[in-house]
């Protein structure tokens, strides 16, 4: 089992989460995170001026089988790509086990997939 970290552009979120229910993917945890990135420039939006130094993010995370990772790891980079810098980043790391607090079942078996 495997768990990916994507951290994207709020912009794209919708689009992301609309392709991951698409896809083999039917649960997945998201949040608001702030952070900072390689920009360190003053914008000027609507006549305010702003630095873009503190970044606004959504972090995703997924826990899934080996067998689905590399698929759901294309659907993100390919809808979540604009091209331009702070289009974010994905962490894949090994998850160890997992345990379903219902029924006390544990192993990949937790997971299901939609196939």
């Amino acid at each position: 089992m495997k768990k990916i970290e994507a951290i994207i552009r709020k912009t794209k979120f919708g689009e992301v989460k609309e392709a991951l229910l698409q896809s083999d993917i039917d649960w997945f945890e998201y949040h608001d995170v702030h952070g900072i990135g390689q920009s360190r420039q003053e914008r000027i939006y609507r006549g305010v001026q702003y630095s873009t130094d503190v970044i606004e993010r959504v972090a995703i995370t997924i826990v899934c089988r080996d067998v689905i990772l590399q698929p759901t790891i294309n659907v993100i980079l390919k809808i979540a790509h604009t091209g331009e810098i702070g289009d974010g980043r994905i962490f894949v790391s090994d998850v160890i086990d997992t345990y379903s607090i219902r029924t006390g079942e544990n192993g990949d078996t937790v997971l299901r997939d939609k196939k």
